[in-house]
């Protein structure tokens, strides 16, 4: 499987980041490439820059392996 890159988050409780506030969860991707998660990155960051209890994070994904066993 070719890696893929997601862009998450939302608005959290706290500063501390623990739980996201229900309902304002997001996800976004799909991405093939790094750069272009982070340019959405970049955009999601830079328009919640108000916020000080919003944030995004980019996530890969990383293979299975068990997966790589069940094919063998």
């Amino acid at each position: 499987m070719p890696r893929q890159f997601w862009v998450i988050g939302g608005e959290y409780q706290c500063v501390e980041f623990h739980e996201v506030i229900p309902g304002t969860a997001r996800v976004f991707g799909p991405f093939s490439s790094y750069e272009e998660a982070n340019r959405i990155w970049r955009e999601r960051s830079l328009a919640s820059r108000s916020s000080a209890t919003t944030r995004y994070s980019i996530v890969a994904n990383a293979p299975n392996p068990n997966r790589q066993n069940e094919a063998a």
